[in-house]
């Protein structure tokens, strides 16, 4: 930290002295913790909840504070950063993230914050890894997951484009839809064998009907049959890929 930050002498006699020790440390180190809390300021949360918990961990810290451990400051800092990890672990994802991305977005967001204060600039992925100490690949898979933090709902704008008298597009308006060739994929697969399956003439006949599109009659006239055959051995041919279908699906 560039700042200095003077911490009273701790009064270990009478209890009035030490809680006045108490509210002026915790006012003089406040400074500290709040900017403690900007290293996460790119990080979606809002700032006042991020100084929230950075002043409770500085509390924390002050109240488990043993003076032989040497500096306050020293102890109080981790406190204060591990506090605000907890906050970001525990309760401020949207979605679940694995930890270890967790941890790296959260290395990837301090880093990215010291860069920007370096550099003067936006840091590119490389240098954030390098930063942070770690991989490309892993700065990569902990950034896009920072998008996970907090998820969108689905009638969020999704921009100035209008649909007429509904108003503006939303991100449901996005999302894609079913598929309804889908459903002919998975009737065709349950389909396919029971057709193989037909006589060479029924199989013609279904073909004729559903795939050309023709009526009865064109097609008692291309197989040389009457109309009335025709019909027989269309309705024993549907009923035989009906029953496939129902076998397929019980």
């Amino acid at each position: 930290m560039s700042a200095t930050f003077e911490v009273p002498a701790r009064a270990e006699s009478a209890r009035p002295d030490q809680d006045e020790w108490r509210d002026r440390t915790i006012a003089d180190l406040l400074p500290l913790a709040r900017r403690l809390a900007g290293r996460y300021r790119h990080s979606g949360e809002p700032r006042d909840d991020l100084e929230q918990v950075a002043s409770l961990g500085l509390i924390k810290a002050i109240d488990r504070y043993d003076p032989d451990a040497g500096p306050l400051v020293r102890y109080a800092v981790p406190t204060i950063l591990g506090e605000l990890r907890r906050h970001f672990r525990d309760r401020g994802w949207g979605l679940h993230v694995p930890r270890g991305v967790q941890e790296n977005f959260l290395h990837c967001n301090e880093a990215s914050d010291r860069l920007w204060t370096q550099l003067g600039r936006a840091p590119t992925v490389r240098e954030i890894a390098a930063e942070a100490n770690i991989s490309v690949e892993d700065a990569i898979e902990a950034l896009d997951a920072g998008r996970s933090y907090t998820p969108a709902a689905l009638d969020a704008p999704a921009g100035a484009a209008d649909r007429g008298d509904d108003g503006a597009r939303t991100l449901g308006d996005t999302l894609g839809r079913r598929e309804e060739g889908y459903d002919r994929v998975e009737l065709g697969q349950a389909i396919g064998p029971a057709f193989s399956e037909l006589p060479e003439r029924e199989r013609e006949i279904v073909r004729l009907r559903f795939f050309e599109d023709l009526t009865q009659s064109e097609i008692a006239a291309r197989v040389g049959v009457s109309q009335m055959h025709v019909s027989r051995l269309l309705r024993r041919a549907l009923d035989q890929l009906h029953d496939a279908v129902e076998s397929a699906a019980a």
